[in-house]
């Protein structure tokens, strides 16, 4: 069963420490076109009722940005969620939420800490919402409708007109419904072929009712002259099919996506609990199996910087790798994983890589069509400076699976891409041991295929 309630909790908190990795370009028109110079990010907590603007040190991707941060002692925190089997997706009472700006009066970022049950693995889930030309706002990926979460969304001032679900994603889907209750005049749109597992489940189900759903480049949209938006829809890959939907906000030049694409920060998201961040850092079972026969030291562990830098390098490793090589001296694998714009070694191995012309025909089209210059995905930094040759990067393993007879858009560019793509995509082998192994037992059983189509012979 699925059971999502909200209730209120003025007493409910989170401690936060950690500033979020936000990058902007100076040249969108939004935003005034000023250069900026590069700052240290601070170290010293504001006052929580006041709003935060930083200027980080950015990757290569991206120009050196600011956005503003806004963060409440409000209260209303509270949000029971026992839901995702057979892994529950934490925080299971409290929910903290952190409203970015990322494009001056046009478009926000609110950010939740999502945890994968009862581990001490933390990642961020964030919901986009635009305002459109008419007034009204576009919400994509909604999260957690906490009482903290509505009131920085009515805070905005406009009233929310569409809810759009990108993706068949459990942890995406959850929320659409109870989020939908809070704005009922809004228009739930949702992408094609959704499904569940182990139960294949009706979207009734899931509170989501009257739900209309995308057709692909399909102009008839309500918001089609702002936004644009392509589908991919893969062949069952396993127990159902890949299904995405991104998404082109042509006044700001900007791409949404939700998991296709990532970029890891140094830092931890501010969302993320500092309890789970110190959790993460200590030396537990996980850490003992894969310390490569090294002594785990018994410790106690100190509230310090350190440490939690320490648990969020834990943690992205765990995300995305599942079983990486070395948890107790993370620093060298998260090293390559982070600062730059990838595929997560997860949805390539278990996804990508078994329908390569399906995601080659996908961006493609993205990098073709759309003239963007900042990504914002659902999970991990945002916004992400990056040109269509940075994406196109991100996805260069594909030309390994198809050959060069699948070869297009010969031209500098894309041969840029490709180069530049070799390091960007690169997974260090030791982490990829446990995926690896995965992918074949899954493959053995049947659960996941070895490939749709387009496998390089």
């Amino acid at each position: 069963m699925v059971a999502t309630i909200a209730v209120p909790s003025p007493k409910s908190s989170i401690l936060q420490k950690q500033n979020p990795v936000s990058l902007r370009d100076p040249n969108c028109s939004f935003l005034g076109g000023s250069s900026l110079k590069q700052l240290k990010p601070r170290n010293k907590r504001r006052d929580a009722d006041h709003a935060i603007s930083l200027v980080v040190p950015s990757a290569s991707l991206a120009t050196n940005t600011a956005t503003t941060t806004t963060k409440t002692n409000r209260g209303g925190r509270f949000y029971f969620n026992f839901t995702g089997f057979p892994f529950p997706l934490g925080p299971f009472l409290n929910r903290s939420t952190l409203r970015t700006e990322a494009v001056k009066g046009c478009i926000w970022l609110f950010e939740q800490e999502q945890a994968l049950g009862f581990s001490s693995v933390s990642t961020n889930i964030r919901m986009t919402i635009i305002k459109l030309k008419s007034g009204g706002l576009w919400v994509h990926a909604p999260i957690a409708p906490t009482k903290e979460c509505i009131q920085l969304v009515k805070e905005l001032g406009a009233p929310v007109e569409y809810i759009v679900l990108p993706t068949f994603a459990y942890e995406h889907k959850i929320f659409v419904g109870p989020f939908s209750r809070k704005f009922p005049r809004a228009q739930v749109w949702v992408a094609p072929r959704q499904w569940s597992w182990p139960l294949n489940l009706p979207l009734e189900f899931f509170g989501i009712f009257r739900a209309k759903t995308l057709k692909d480049e399909d102009s008839s949209t309500p918001w089609a002259d702002e936004i644009e938006h392509k589908i991919l829809s893969s062949p069952e890959v396993g127990i159902g099919p890949y299904v995405e939907v991104a998404f082109y906000h042509k006044r700001s030049r900007t791409l949404l996506v939700t998991d296709a694409v990532i970029f890891v920060p140094r830092q931890p998201p501010e969302c993320i609990s500092k309890e789970s961040l110190l959790a993460s850092a200590k030396n537990g079972l996980a850490v003992k199996i894969l310390s490569k026969g090294k002594e785990v030291p018994e410790e106690p562990i100190v509230d310090n910087m350190r440490n939690c830098q320490k648990g969020w390098e834990r943690m992205v490793l765990q995300i995305l790798f599942l079983g990486p090589s070395n948890l107790l001296e993370p620093n060298a694998s998260f090293a390559k994983m982070s600062q730059k714009l990838i595929v997560s070694p997860i949805v390539k191995t278990l996804v990508f890589s078994k329908v390569p012309e399906k995601v080659r025909d996908w961006i493609d089209g993205i990098a073709r069509d759309w003239r963007f210059k900042r990504v914002i995905p659902a999970h991990f930094a945002a916004p992400i400076n990056a040109s269509r040759s940075d994406f196109l990067a991100a996805f260069a393993f594909l030309d390994d699976l198809l050959g060069e007879r699948y070869a297009t858009w010969p031209s500098l560019s894309l041969l840029f891409a490709s180069l530049m793509g070799k390091a960007a995509s690169y997974f260090p082998p030791d982490d990829m041991r446990t995926l690896s192994s995965l992918d074949q037992f899954l493959v053995s059983v049947g659960a996941v295929k070895k490939t749709v189509s387009g496998r390089k012979r």
